[in-house]
């Protein structure tokens, strides 16, 4: 299903993203050494609760995990890169993290992830995957708006990654948000220009670039939501929802400037 959303809604849709936003900015500021990833989950719980929000994870239970997710966040740690499921892992210094989230406020869904190194260790091939994610990211976003076709989105994204020298997936990739999490159009990370469903003012699209540094063959971990890369290697994740508008595409989980 391919969900239009009235100018009310998308109203409501900047409500959300700003409320996603805030809950993953608060909760890498709040991330550091020493933090345990089920400490992480509360938090995320707390902040939706206190919102009057609802979480989209909690009961998930799609074809390809070993559902219902019940947890709050993903927390994808080095190798994990995709619906990491919170356990009792401890961070150390160093360690890739992506925090992925998805919240339902006033009927409409936003979903977002970043990802970010724990600590004060800057290994480079880390900060090379992030970069790669975000720059794709923000190429995705430049390529959106109206009359653009979902294949631009996919080129653009597809283009920063491969230049950065990474293979890439198209198991998942980004997808349609509205009053459900995931749908109609797919966006994969990857594709031809000129193809695919034609873009509209009221449409929102969660875009999420996301690699592996040698590798771009996932694995199931046991706990049977986890995805790994085939290798072992780091992994980073990227995403922000947007809404076309007339005017082009509104990130819609942008966060806001820290004050002094």
């Amino acid at each position: 299903m391919i969900e239009i959303l009235s100018p009310t809604d998308v109203r409501r849709a900047r409500d959300t993203g700003a409320l996603v936003a805030g809950i993953l900015q608060t909760l890498r500021g709040r991330t550091t050494v020493g933090t345990n990833l089920l400490e992480i989950d509360g938090w995320a719980r707390e902040m939706i609760i206190e919102a009057g929000a609802q979480s989209c994870y909690v009961d998930y239970a799609p074809s390809f995990g070993r559902g219902p997710f019940g947890h709050y966040i993903c927390t994808s740690v080095n190798d994990a890169v995709l619906h990491g499921l919170p356990h009792d892992y401890t961070l150390a210094d160093g360690d890739l993290l992506s925090l992925d989230l998805a919240v339902s406020l006033g009927g409409v869904v936003a979903d977002s992830a970043v990802s970010f190194l724990v600590g004060d260790a800057r290994p480079p091939e880390s900060v090379a995957l992030i970069d790669a994610t975000e720059r794709a990211l923000r190429a995705g976003i430049a390529a959106a708006g109206p009359g653009a076709r979902v294949g631009d989105l996919s080129h653009a994204i597809g283009s920063v990654l491969s230049a950065a020298g990474y293979s890439v997936n198209t198991e998942f990739g980004g997808h349609g948000v509205g009053s459900t999490m995931h749908q109609d159009p797919h966006v994969s990370n990857t594709g031809r220009a000129g193809r695919g469903y034609t873009l509209r003012p009221g449409l929102l699209l969660a875009l999420e670039p996301w690699v592996m540094a040698d590798t771009a063959t996932l694995v199931t971990d046991a706990d049977g939501w986890t995805l790994r890369s085939a290798t072992g290697c780091r992994t980073a994740h990227s995403e922000h929802t947007i809404a076309i508008t007339d005017d082009g595409a509104e990130i819609l989980t942008l966060p806001q400037p820290t004050q002094p």
